[in-house]
């Protein structure tokens, strides 16, 4: 759904957040760019209190930054921000497969099959936004499986900062076939019903991935200019 799209007066904040972190995920708002509440009120076509408020929930979760009296931004990319960003994640991810492998059943591995099935389709159209949420599915299910609210919480509020990098540079981190092949090789190891060779085995995608964006960071790929 676009940014500009009508919004419906039930649960306005929660509704904006989401239209504006996907707007920020996806580019339309661009790291750096200026963002003012009364302007994006009127774009919506709202009052300026709820926009205040999902201003305020992306500020915690690190997707916009304020100086008061000043500015209010969307965060430019670091590389320092995103191998913290990337450290959480790989140990939560490592700790949710641990702790779902010997809870899971063929019901769900048959779920992370179809969510790779799908990834694979969405990247042969080169459909970023369906490859994405194909691969959020796969991952979902062992952390669903590990039933760790806590654990699902910050995953969820850590997502976007990875899906930022993610949405700009895909064919280079995960458009290839070696994502596909590794979906394939933790389903094979979760089957087994070995947890420790599984959460192994997902820690080391993870540094792969952490590798890529790293040389992206080194050759510039991620450049902003954030305006002053």
């Amino acid at each position: 759904m676009s940014l500009d799209s009508p919004v419906s007066r039930r649960l306005l904040s929660d509704e904006v957040f989401h239209r504006l972190r996907d707007s920020i995920v996806r580019g339309e708002l661009a790291p750096g760019e200026k963002v003012k509440d009364n302007e994006l009120a009127m774009r919506l076509g709202l009052s300026r209190t709820p926009v205040r408020e999902a201003l305020a929930r992306l500020a915690d979760i690190g997707l916009v930054e304020a100086k008061p009296g000043a500015y209010t931004r969307v965060t430019t990319l670091n590389r320092r921000d995103a191998e913290k960003t990337l450290a959480v994640l790989r140990s939560l991810d490592r700790l949710a497969v641990e702790t779902a492998v010997p809870v899971l059943t063929d019901e769900h591995l048959e779920r992370m099959r179809e969510a790779n099935r799908d990834f694979e389709r969405a990247v042969a159209a080169e459909d970023t936004t369906a490859a994405l949420a194909a691969d959020d599915r796969f991952h979902a299910v062992p952390i669903a499986a590990a039933d760790n609210p806590v654990l699902s919480r910050v995953v969820e509020q850590l997502h976007p900062q990875l899906h930022r990098i993610l949405h700009r540079k895909f064919s280079t981190l995960l458009g290839g076939r070696n994502t596909v092949e590794h979906h394939d090789q933790l389903i094979a190891v979760c089957a087994t019903g070995d947890a420790r060779a599984a959460a192994e085995l997902s820690g080391r995608h993870w540094s792969e991935l952490g590798g890529h964006i790293n040389r992206l960071f080194d050759t510039n790929q991620f450049a902003d200019t954030p305006t002053p």
